[in-house]
């Protein structure tokens, strides 16, 4: 499939669609190629368990109710008497 920078800007539903059906995109600016999207494809792709990142907040104490800390988060920095 190919897509103009333009497409990409109103319609990237339509892209994403190409892409989950397995098709490479090829995107053009002003008629010439400048990029190609293509799917990562299922074997490549890391489960989020295995990113540094997931659980990267687990030992900490604060947050061991979410919902507390997060409320806690959202309480307003000076308490007025």
């Amino acid at each position: 499939m190919k897509a103009t920078v333009l497409d990409m800007r109103r319609n990237p539903k339509k892209i994403l669609d190409a892409i989950e059906r397995n098709e490479t995109v090829t995107l053009t600016n002003r008629g010439k190629s400048v990029a190609r999207i293509e799917p990562i494809r299922n074997a490549e792709r890391p489960r989020v368990e295995d990113l540094d990142i997931f659980g990267m907040w687990a030992d900490r104490e604060e947050m061991s109710d979410p919902v507390a800390y997060v409320r806690s988060c959202r309480n307003g920095r000076v308490t007025v008497p």
